[in-house]
């Protein structure tokens, strides 16, 4: 049987106090959705959001529990702050600060002893897909970003084409397919037949209302990790029910 779908919500480097509202609004919505839903503001939010029906988590964390990191947050601290679960090694903390697979597989480590579910993200360029190597790409990262000890109960699986994230471009759904296919081969070998088909495999790259009941139908996506879309009441609640 295939995971119950999860929509998570990335509202990136967005959003103050006021947006509360905007949480309130998706809830009175839907009060009872079919899915999953996990929303991850900026880490100023979250305690004023924690305890308000929606599920919480984080969009990074440091690999070490605490210490002398000026202006880093710690998997404790957002942990202790309200949050269930951490995006880790998204394309734009990839790219704009240099995140290695090394380094995404520390902080996912770090997430499990915190008793936060790791989020891990993974996608090709548009280079690296018209060169053919999409498949040896994404593997790759998956195989690096994922510590020895990780426990499969605790880890998502997202997978972003950097190319498509904020674009408006998504793969086509034979190509979402496929590269979905490859992650839970990927994932069964790993962990075992079992386990590996219980990760949930969430698609991001920019998902819409429009187009996110084709792409949850597609075989092996669980669900989605949503951007632009999910800082909007009216959108996020289309995605959401889309997943159901």
């Amino acid at each position: 049987m295939p995971p119950r779908k999860l929509v998570a919500g990335n509202w990136k480097m967005n959003g103050l106090a006021a947006s509360a509202e905007m949480l309130e609004a998706f809830r009175r919505a839907h009060p009872a959705p079919a899915c999953d839903v996990l929303v991850c503001p900026p880490a100023t939010l979250i305690a004023g959001l924690a305890g308000r029906g929606t599920a919480l988590g984080g969009q990074d964390c440091h690999p070490e529990a605490s210490g002398a990191h000026t202006g880093d947050i710690s998997a404790e601290m957002l942990r202790d702050a309200g949050a269930e679960a951490v995006i880790l090694g998204h394309s734009e903390r990839r790219t704009d600060h240099g995140e290695t697979d090394a380094l995404v597989a520390a902080k996912a480590a770090t997430a499990a002893r915190a008793g936060l579910t790791a989020i891990v993200c993974v996608g090709e360029t548009e280079s690296q897909r018209d060169a053919g190597r999409a498949l040896e790409v994404v593997g790759g990262q998956l195989a690096g970003s994922l510590p020895p000890e990780a426990d499969p109960a605790g880890l998502v699986i997202a997978y972003e084409p950097v190319w498509a994230i904020g674009t408006g471009r998504t793969p086509s759904l034979a190509e979402i397919g496929e590269m979905h296919d490859f992650l839970r081969a990927r994932l069964i070998e790993r962990f075992g037949a079992e386990p590996g088909a219980a990760i949930r495999l969430l698609y991001g790259g920019s998902v819409k209302p429009g187009n996110a009941k084709e792409i949850f139908a597609v075989g092996n996506v669980d669900g989605g990790l949503i951007g632009g879309a999910s800082l909007k009441a009216e959108d996020f609640g289309a995605i959401v029910a889309a997943a159901g």
